[in-house]
C-alpha cells in the first residue's frame, strides 16, 4: 500500500497550525508542523516532505526566504510549496510564484478551498493519486465516464467546456486570465483569440445554470475567471 503523502505545515499561529494539522490528517496526510522559518528548514531536511504549506509572515526567517532556500537545495528543489499569505497585492503574489511557490492561498481562506488546492498540487506531482472524480461545491465531474452532474442533474458539456471546467475544478477559487486558460485548455502552440474563451465560458455557464441555480463561475474584471469553491 502506498505511503500517505507527508505535508509540512509552517505556521507560527498555534491555533491555525493545529487546525491545519487536524484537517490534513483527517484527509489522510501525514503532517509535521514547524513554527518558524528556521525550524521549517531543519524539519524539511530531516523529514523530506512531499508538500509544504508555508506561511509568508514567520519569525526567524520569512516564508519567502524559506521558499527560496528550499528551492536552492537539491533534495527539496522540486517539493511543491503552497504559500499562505495575508498579502493581497498582485506584486507580492507574483514575487512568491517567481521564487518557486506552486500556488498561494490568501488569508482568510476556507479550509475546503485550501484542501482542494492541495489535492490539485498532489495530483500534478503524484499522478497515481489522480482522482477519477473532482468535486467542487455541488458540481461533480467523473473523468472516466466524461460526465458532469450538478446536484442530481446531468450537465451536458462540449469537449472544450469539459476541459475548461476540469481545469477550473483543479484550482478552485483561483483566478485565471484568458491567456492562462488558452494555454491550459488549447495549448500554447495553438493560436486562438482570447475572446474565444469568453464564448466557451458563456456556454459553460449556461449549461451549469438551470432555473434558480447560482452562477458558480466568477468573473473578475480585467483579470479573468474563477470557479467558486462553495458553488
Amino acid at each position: 500500500m502506498a505511503k500517505a503523502p507527508h505535508v509540512l505545515v509552517v505556521e507560527d499561529e498555534a491555533a491555525l497550525a493545529d487546525l491545519l494539522k487536524y484537517n490534513l490528517e483527517k484527509e489522510g496526510y501525514r503532517v509535521s508542523v514547524a513554527n518558524d522559518g528556521e525550524e521549517a528548514l531543519v524539519v524539511a531536511d530531516e523529514a523530506k516532505p512531499d508538500l509544504v504549506v508555508l506561511d509568508w509572515m514567520l519569525p526567524k526567517a520569512p516564508g519567502i526566504e524559506v521558499c527560496r532556500r528550499l528551492r536552492a537545495r537539491q533534495d527539496t528543489r522540486n517539493t511543491p510549496i503552497v504559500m499562505l499569505t495575508a498579502r493581497t497585492e498582485e506584486s507580492d503574489r507574483i514575487r512568491g510564484l517567481d521564487l518557486g511557490a506552486d500556488d498561494y492561498v490568501t488569508k482568510p481562506f476556507s479550509m475546503s478551498e485550501l484542501l482542494a488546492r492541495l489535492r490539485a498540487v498532489m495530483r500534478r506531482i503524484r499522478p497515481g493519486l489522480a482522482e477519477d472524480k473532482l468535486v467542487c461545491g455541488d458540481i461533480v465531474m467523473d473523468r472516466v465516464s466524461h460526465r458532469v452532474k450538478r446536484g442530481e442533474r446531468e450537465v451536458h458539456l462540449g469537449p472544450t467546456e469539459f476541459r475548461i471546467l476540469d481545469h477550473l475544478m483543479q484550482h478552485p477559487g483561483r483566478v485565471f486570465s484568458r491567456e492562462q486558460l488558452l494555454d491550459a485548455v488549447w495549448g500554447s502552440d495553438v493560436y486562438v483569440e482570447a475572446r474565444t474563451v469568453d464564448v466557451h465560458i458563456g456556454r459553460l455557464r449556461k449549461a451549469l445554470m438551470v432555473g434558480d441555480e447560482n452562477d458558480p463561475i466568477r468573473t473578475v474584471r480585467s483579470a479573468g475567471y474563477a470557479l467558486d469553491v462553495d458553488a
